[in-house]
């Protein structure tokens, strides 16, 4: 592709490890780029989390180059600009409480049912992220080794996901980060995220190029892929750095 002129981010697993602060090398980096292009964040997660493990990281910048940097939580249902008076937003969309009492029912009596409902966790299991129910097996704040030993191969959270996907057909469900299966409205997935900066910045897809590390069929990036968009996958933030590193000396300056 040619230069892209928008660069859209996982977060988890992406950016940082699972519910963790960036390093500072890829804080610059992210603002290096917003110097250069339109930069976005799109995961499961909520605006919090986005704050916490980036915005608040983030070097200093100028209001112009932070202007640049577009935040989606839950999957870009919820979308958010940084303005100089603070996190602006944009637009956000709920689940009705007849939608979210379904989606929270039918996932923990799942999760029981399987054997998946955990005795040791961190955290809440289960969270109402207003656009979005989230089911975390060992919980919000559980560490990062424990995540990842939780399910390595992925197993766990399909068998979770379909389960819920035939009590609630009405809505999306999705495995989301290493322990998590995300529940939103029907047809909501990061390829939906991906449509709404195209339509809210004016720049095309073509013109975009989306960077994850579950672009794989079952990972919750793989929409973005199938959609179209150029994306480049990764194994972790240290080779994010590394593929940030050498996009932007290929980047024209604004």
């Amino acid at each position: 592709m040619t230069a892209p002129r928008l660069v859209a981010f996982d977060l988890d697993d992406t950016l940082a490890p699972s519910k963790s602060a960036i390093d500072p090398r890829i804080g610059e980096l992210l603002i290096a780029l917003a110097e250069r292009v339109e930069v976005a964040i799109i995961s499961g997660g909520q605006l919090g989390q986005f704050t916490a493990q980036v915005v608040d990281r983030l070097p200093e910048a100028s209001d112009d180059v932070l202007s640049r940097l577009h935040l989606m939580p839950t999957c870009g249902t919820q979308y958010y600009r940084l303005t100089p008076a603070g996190i602006e937003t944009v637009y956000a969309r709920t689940l009705s409480d007849d939608q979210k009492a379904r989606a929270l029912a039918a996932v923990e009596e799942e999760a029981r049912r399987l054997g998946l409902w955990e005795a040791q966790t961190w955290g809440a299991i289960l969270e109402d992220r207003g656009s979005q129910i989230t089911f975390s097996a060992l919980g919000q704040t559980a560490p990062v080794d424990a995540k990842m030993a939780w399910d390595p191969t992925g197993e766990k959270k399909s068998a979770l996901r379909d389960a819920v996907a035939a009590r609630v057909p009405d809505l999306e469900v999705r495995s989301g980060g290493s322990t998590s299966v995300d529940i939103t409205e029907r047809g909501i997935d990061k390829a939906y995220g991906m449509r709404q900066l195209s339509d809210q910045t004016g720049i095309a897809l073509d013109d975009m190029l989306f960077v994850g590390d579950r672009l794989d069929e079952a990972g919750n990036d793989y929409p973005v892929l199938a959609m179209g968009v150029e994306c480049q996958a990764v194994e972790g933030w240290p080779d994010t750095a590394e593929f940030l590193e050498k996009l932007l000396p290929t980047l024209p300056p604004r």
